[in-house]
């Protein structure tokens, strides 16, 4: 089990658009832990990085960010970003 008290305290998800989920702490995996994440949908023509363009408690809001970017969200998969253990 890991101790809360010891990890830094994450407050904004928004810290996390443009890395790649693996590059993320351990204190970030918990943290966001259950949110929804966009990630560009790879074609070898665009050659996408898998970084998160958007993050959110829900999949609207989420595609809410990727709107708000000038983003079309029909570029992007979503998933639910896993517990890191």
């Amino acid at each position: 089990m890991v101790d809360s008290s010891v990890m830094p305290k994450i407050k904004d998800p928004r810290q996390a658009i443009g890395r790649s989920p693996d590059s993320l702490s351990l204190a970030e995996r918990l943290a966001f832990a259950g949110k929804h994440i966009a990630l560009e949908i790879y074609t070898p023509e665009n050659l996408a990085l898998r970084r998160i363009e958007a993050i959110g408690d829900t999949l609207a809001e989420c595609l809410q960010m990727l709107q708000s970017r000038g983003l079309s969200p029909a570029q992007f998969e979503f998933q639910l970003l896993p517990r890191p253990f």
